[in-house]
């Protein structure tokens, strides 16, 4: 098995908590302190540290102390970008299986589900392979 593979199956393992991607989703507005984060998606400070601790570990984040505060940011918005990548993917999963569950009748005449344009399209066309 080649190294990148097993580097994206690191990272993966750390995208794979729902308030990590919630941390990321805040600081791809912007870098935040802790205390403003914890506020913001209602956990502790303790708690949001610890998964700032593991992103930070994975390279997901970085840390600049600003007097008694740390503020965090991504280290690279591309994570975004392939988070995002990856709910479109979901999205559109989502809607095929509502339209597998309605009967046959009511396929014709339901509405058609809006999407978002896919930035897959972009994502891959601006890769570096």
């Amino acid at each position: 098995m080649d190294e990148i593979t097993i580097l994206q199956a690191e990272v993966l393992k750390v995208l794979a908590s729902p308030r990590r991607l919630e941390i990321l989703h805040r600081l791809a507005d912007g870098p935040r302190e802790v205390g403003r984060l914890a506020a913001e998606l209602g956990a502790s400070q303790p708690n949001i540290s610890q998964h700032l601790a593991v992103m930070r570990t994975a390279g997901m984040v970085e840390a600049e102390r600003d007097g008694r505060e740390v503020r965090y940011r991504l280290t690279d918005p591309d994570v975004i970008r392939a988070c995002d990548l990856m709910r479109c993917v979901l999205e559109r999963r989502l809607s095929r299986l509502g339209q597998l569950a309605l009967p046959a009748q009511h396929r014709a005449e339901a509405p058609a589900v809006e999407t978002r344009p896919d930035p897959g399209a972009r994502l891959l066309a601006n890769a570096r392979w």
